[in-house]
């Protein structure tokens, strides 16, 4: 998405990466469709012994998640998805939120 926003282009039409991106917002799309959950399984997987500081975190995630899937949809949702499109969902708050999110959560699940 970072290389397609930087591409300048106005719309998908007539490019490789064009025609990509659409798969990748779909495939995000459903990424984060029970990204919740997911984690929930992982965590029980660990069988910690005080799950309730992953559990809180586990719900900030969940509104996150929530918040950057109605900005994928959005932008799915437009019948042309140019360059500057892609570069504002880059950069939306919510969609780092969540990224940001599960970059935490790999460091704490790691150790």
């Amino acid at each position: 998405m970072l290389a397609y926003a930087a591409q300048g282009l106005p719309s998908e039409q007539g490019s490789v990466s064009g025609g990509q991106i659409r798969d990748f917002l779909r495939k995000c799309d459903a990424a984060l469709t029970g990204l919740g959950e997911a984690i929930t399984h992982c965590v029980h997987r660990l069988g910690l012994e005080s799950p309730e500081p992953y559990h809180a975190f586990i719900h900030v995630v969940e509104g996150d998640a929530r918040g950057a899937q109605a900005a994928v949809q959005l932008v799915l949702a437009q019948p042309s998805i140019g360059s500057q499109l892609v570069d504002n969902l880059n950069a939306s708050i919510h969609l780092r939120a969540v990224l940001t999110d599960l970059f935490l959560l790999d460091e704490v699940l790691k150790s």
